[in-house]
Formats: C-alpha cells, structure tokens, sequence
C-alpha cells in the first residue's frame, strides 16, 4: 500500500529522481547512453502506458540501450504533451491502480519529444537517422485514413491532398513516412519497420495498404520499393488507460509527491502479441514478457470483438443512462448482463487460440472493467464510433450472418449507437458527438427517428450491410424498443 507524502513537492525531472519517495520505481539505467531505435507518432496515455512501459523494462534487464524512443505529435492537440514532457526531460510517472493500492514509477524510455508543428524537418531528420529502425504508431483509428466501406484511401482527405501536393512540407502520418523513406533509400540506407499498434484488425497490413496507397500518389516507384521492402508486422495491444485527469494530476501529487504535468494511470493488465516480421532488427522483446509469433489474427479478433466492441457498448449505454464511469456501468446488472450476452454471441466467430481459455479471458474483460480505481470516462469509449463500429463490431456481425450465428446483441450496440447519436440522453440532458462523420451522423439519426435506414445507407461504414434484411429488422426493433421503453425496459426484455 501506498504512503501518504509528508514532506514536499518535488518536479518530476532527471535531476529529481534521486530525491524522489522511495516507494517510487525510479528508471535504473543511465539514459545519457540510450539511444532512439525507436520513433514513435502519437504518444499519448495508452503508448506510455503500454509500449514505453515495455521498452522501459527492456533497457533496465536487458543492458542493450540502442532501443529508446523519440516521440512524436503531429497535431495542435499534442502541445500540451510537448509542454509536459519537455519540461520533465521525456520523464513521466505511470501509475497502476487496482484495488490493491496504486503502485508508482517513473518511465525513463521516451528520452526526446518533437512537435511537429514547430520544426517538421527535425522530424523527417529523426525518421532518416540510421539509428531510427522501428517506426511504431498510435494514431488512433481515424488516423489511418481508411474507408471502412471499399478498404481503400481517402484520397480526397484534406491532409491526404496537401501531404501529396507538398512532399517536403509534410502534415499527416503518411506525408511524414513517405518523405522519411524517400530521404533513406536516397540516402542508400535500410528502411525501418512500421509497427501500428492501434486498434485495427490487420493493422500492420492496414498500414501498408494505406502507406502504399498515399506513396502512389506522389511517386509510384517508391511505393514499389516501399511495398517490397519494408516490413508491417501485424501485432494486438492491450491495457485499459484513461485519459489523464487533473485529479489524476492531484493524486500523483498527494499519494507521491510529484509535480507531473501529465501522468497517466493504468490497469495491471497488460498484454503485447507482435508478429515477428520486422526489416532493420528489434528489440528482443519476449525478456519482457512480449508474444512474438507468426499469426496475431486470432488474438487480435480475441481482442477487438470482446474487449472492444464491449467497450462500445458500455459507452453508449451508460451514456444514455446518465453514468459517467465504466465501473459503475458495470455495477448495473442488467447492463452488465447485455455485455456477457454480447461477448457470448461473439465467441463462435472467434478462431481457437493457443494457451488461451476463452471463458476465463471473458470473466477477467468483465472484472477488468469493474475496477473501480481506474475510473474510466464513457465520452473515451465512444470516441470516433464512426470509425470504430466497423473495425470492432461489423467484422463480427457479418460472420455471424454466414454463420447463421444469433446478431441481437450485435444488433442492439449498433441500435444503442444510433439512439446516442440523438444527442440526449434519457434524462434531455445533451450528449456531445465526437466523431469526425458528426454532422452527417446526427442529421439522419434525427431525420429517420427509429427508421435505421438513413443512418444504415452510410456505406463508408456498412458497406452492404443494408442488404441484410435479417440486420435491419434486428436494428430497427432494438431501436423502436429504446425509443418506446428506454434502456433498461429494452434490456429487460431481451
């Protein structure tokens, strides 16, 4: 258990650390010799907690320090981490919160930040520097640009078109890469692997569909040489992080006694299968208890369709309901029941997955979002669905319809989706639709009123789903059903 801090204050900075409580893991290696292997783009909460926690364990056992990471942000979003991080010399404090107590350390393994809106040159720089041969990703699901209905490129993207029509001035995840990979091969150097680690089934091939794609567009023979040279690995990630808070601010303060801008907490859960495909070497990454195999696809669809798409239902139907935590969603019994339900009708689309019981990966998803202490908010859950419901929902419903399998909790997400995207919850109070499709998305939720057809017809996200009279039938009587008799008398019935 932790102790609460009697004495002062302290800044989180490399000069610090010593002068740090002693019941705070403090990075145990000499930083000054580590160098960035890795680039990362996109560090947020869930890369510090997860694949910066791995490279931080690898430099403290393994004594190879040629992996550390620089981070990237891309977007006017990212300052506030720039701010953070460096001021605190890359240093940050995780927090891991169960209800066992709060254990603390800080995170030495992110040893440089750029932003690229300050200075994109020192980022295509640090993508070309030969010592940077793995380039990992968490750019969320809408960052890859993907059109769910075809599988194809947003061409017409506003980012995509100004990265193709301005190669050297770069503002997009794939203008960045491509620009770092011409600068390379011109250069007479390796390519570095791309490693997505976001939420996407298939994500290494999505990536190197979607990179090829753009490269295309503004120099065919080098997405050739792209596409024949550097490696994608496919690979699932897993851990529950919630955005940072300011009373999770107060709490590292109060509990620790660190000044840290921008901590992030954490599950003790923590999982990472990587496909073992990478192009200019890796990190040996099963000394830290990292998978490395030749198929992630089962665990990814293990991962997305329970995890994931219970993630989306517990987002919107708390929302509706007026909770504000997962936890407490969970305290819900009916609710809780409609997300063993879900994870039940999914199971027979899953493959068999080595050493993996799939019953017990249920019960623990389901004590996982009960832990109180991790106090996650339901507006992350629901982030960007437009991008999400097909990525970790629809893969599941189609196979489910060739099956011939049971879709009414399928069914009923997408329904609870669309009552969401009314923007009130049951109680009138206004709910705010975060989602890059918003304005489309809410017109024909309030123009087909428990019609699911307007929204149904939106094939950048079901395809031809529309088709399926079996789908719409299930979606319109779940939508009906919320509209007349509210969640809970819908969940009652079921």
């Amino acid at each position: 258990m932790n102790m609460t801090n009697t004495g002062s204050i302290i800044k989180l900075n490399e000069q610090s650390l010593p002068h740090l409580q002693t019941n705070v893991q403090i990075p145990q290696y000499d930083r000054h010799r580590v160098t960035n292997g890795i680039v990362h783009i996109g560090v947020g909460g869930f890369h510090r907690a997860h694949q910066a926690l791995y490279l931080d364990n690898y430099l403290h056992h393994s004594g190879d320090h040629q992996w550390g990471i620089c981070g990237v942000g891309l977007l006017e979003f990212d300052q506030k981490m720039r701010d953070a991080l460096q001021s605190q010399d890359c240093l940050y404090t995780l927090v891991e919160r169960s209800q066992e107590g709060d254990r603390a350390r800080v995170i030495g393994s992110i040893t440089k930040y750029l932003f690229a809106p300050d200075n994109r040159n020192a980022v295509i720089a640090a993508l070309v520097d030969p010592r940077c041969r793995i380039v990992s990703l968490t750019i969320t699901e809408a960052g890859y640009y993907y059109i769910e209905g075809t599988g194809e490129l947003d061409a017409n993207h506003p980012t995509i078109q100004h990265d193709v029509q301005h190669p050297d001035e770069p503002i997009g995840v794939f203008g960045f890469l491509t620009a770092a990979l011409k600068g390379r091969l011109q250069s007479g150097l390796k390519p570095f692997t791309v490693l997505s680690c976001d939420n996407l089934q298939g994500n290494g091939k999505i990536a190197k569909k979607m990179l090829t794609a753009f490269a295309e567009l503004q120099d065919p023979e080098l997405s050739k040489w792209i596409a024949g040279h550097v490696a994608f690995p496919n690979n699932m990630v897993d851990r529950i992080t919630p955005a940072t808070t300011p009373s999770d601010v107060d709490m590292v303060r109060d509990q620790f006694g660190i000044e840290d801008q921008f901590p992030v907490v954490a599950e003790p859960f923590l999982q990472w299968v990587i496909e073992d495909h990478f192009c200019a070497g890796r990190p040996n990454w099963e000394t830290v208890g990292v998978q490395m195999t030749d198929d992630v696809h089962p665990y990814e669809m293990m991962k997305i369709r329970l995890l994931n798409a219970s993630h989306l239902l517990i987002g919107y139907l708390g929302t509706l309901t007026d909770y504000t935590y997962v936890h407490d969603v969970m305290a819900d019994p009916l609710i809780r029941q409609a997300i063993d339900r879900l994870m039940n009708e999914v199971t027979p689309t899953l493959q068999p997955i080595p050493g993996i019981n799939l019953d017990d990966y249920k019960k623990t998803l389901i004590e996982r979002f009960a832990n109180p202490k991790i106090r996650d908010q339901l507006p992350r859950l629901c982030l960007n669905s437009s991008a999400k419901i097909p990525k970790f929902i629809l893969g599941s419903l189609q196979d489910a319809l060739r099956q011939e399998g049971a879709i009414d909790y399928m069914s009923l997400a997408i329904a609870a989706w669309f009552r969401y995207l009314k923007g009130q919850d049951e109680q009138g109070k206004p709910i705010a639709i975060d989602d890059p499709m918003a304005e489309i998305l809410t017109q024909r939720a309030h123009s087909g009123g428990v019609d699911p057809t307007p929204l149904l017809s939106l094939t950048e996200i079901f395809g031809d789903l529309l088709h399926s009279s079996r789908f719409v039938d299930a979606v319109t009587h779940h939508l009906r059903s919320f509209n007349e008799r509210g969640v809970k008398g819908t969940l009652s019935q079921l």
